[in-house]
């Protein structure tokens, strides 16, 4: 079942009769995931109205909304990253080193292999895509947790990236910068065609990608067969199994899948940096739970909001913007955001305890 951006797995409706015990929580998760979509954007406008009457400069579009929105563009690819494994109740705790070497892989094409900024892109998509599908690999055929998989790979590549870093470069960075990725960090939409008839020179020409990343994702997970396979596994492997969706190949597809959107947000950061550096995706993970979970995509799998996802970005970003302008210290923000965390996950357990209760 998908509207309006969340798509929630429910069993199918009979021709006749009372709508069954799933069904109906299933419609009950449905309303409870676009109210609480809808209550997000709600409080983003509030907060920015608040932010920006203490601080008029919150409004300003090319020193504050420019970057804060390239901002959320890249953390709204990194969350869909995990939004993909949330998808069939997996975690990928590597989501940064991912994108690290799907940065580095495109860094090295360029600075070294001297390819232009589409072929390097491509490269550093397959090889996030690569690592994702080997987490996904080894969880598949040793039964190991994704927790414990990732979490080890995340320490593998962490040492593989600053050993290729330290062997090809003097400062620890590839720094060559190909025709048009300049201008893809810098210009706003407005740029395209030299006017505002193309778009807001507010917004940037960054988050044309997470604009091609959330409709694929979205239609992958509202439309496609694969993605209603993924949500099956998640909502319950042992069903999906017994219903014949191959729930092996699932599996590594929703982590070949997360791989290549950590890929994505690597290119995206090193863009905006300026550089491809090993400290790329190192402040990844937090965000990758945060935007999903308070978007309403379910922890345990079965339910991802693609929508709710990029809502869940920009209320983290706005809050971080605005407590900046303020004058809060980095320490204050992070205390912040894990309270945001831990609102959020408790917020999933009582959604959860509700639906049961609505669906008994």
């Amino acid at each position: 079942m998908a509207e309006g951006g969340v798509t929630v797995l429910t069993d199918p409706e009979p021709q006749t009769g009372r709508r069954p015990p799933a069904a109906r929580r299933g419609r009950w998760v449905l309303r409870a995931l676009t109210g609480q979509r809808a209550g997000l954007a709600v409080v983003v406008v509030v907060l920015i109205i608040v932010f920006g009457t203490l601080r008029p400069a919150f409004y300003d579009s090319r020193l504050v909304v420019f970057p804060l929105l390239r901002d959320i563009a890249t953390l709204t690819v990194v969350g869909l990253a995990q939004l993909a494994v949330l998808s069939i109740g997996h975690l990928n705790l590597a989501v940064g080193r991912m994108a690290a070497f799907g940065a580095l892989v495109s860094g090295f094409s360029y600075q070294v292999l001297g390819l232009n900024l589409v072929l390097g892109l491509l490269l550093g998509l397959l090889a996030g895509a690569a690592v994702g599908a080997l987490a996904g690999l080894i969880i598949t055929s040793t039964g190991v947790n994704s927790f414990v998989v990732t979490l080890g790979l995340d320490f593998a590549l962490l040492g593989l990236v600053t050993l290729v870093y330290g062997q090809f470069t003097t400062l620890a960075a590839f720094t060559v910068k190909p025709p048009g990725m300049e201008e893809l960090r810098s210009f706003s939409l407005a740029d395209l065609c030299a006017g505002d008839l193309c778009g807001s020179p507010a917004v940037p020409q960054l988050l044309l990608l997470t604009v091609v990343a959330m409709a694929g994702v979205g239609y992958l997970f509202a439309r496609a067969r694969t993605g209603r396979e993924m949500l099956l596994t998640g909502s319950n492997a042992t069903a999906a199994e017994l219903s014949g969706v191959p729930t092996n190949r699932r599996v590594i597809g929703a982590h070949t899948l997360s791989g290549l959107l950590s890929g994505l947000a690597g290119f995206m950061l090193a863009v905006t940096a300026g550089s491809f550096t090993a400290g790329i995706g190192s402040a990844f993970l937090i965000p990758s739970f945060l935007g999903p979970v308070l978007g309403g995509t379910a922890l345990t799998g079965g339910a991802v909001s693609v929508i709710g996802t990029f809502m869940g970005i920009s209320l983290t970003q706005v809050i971080q913007q605005g407590l900046t302008m303020l004058g809060v210290g980095l320490e204050s923000l992070n205390i912040y955001l894990g309270l945001i965390l831990l609102v959020a996950l408790s917020t999933v357990r009582i959604r959860q305890l509700f639906a049961r209760r609505r669906s008994s």
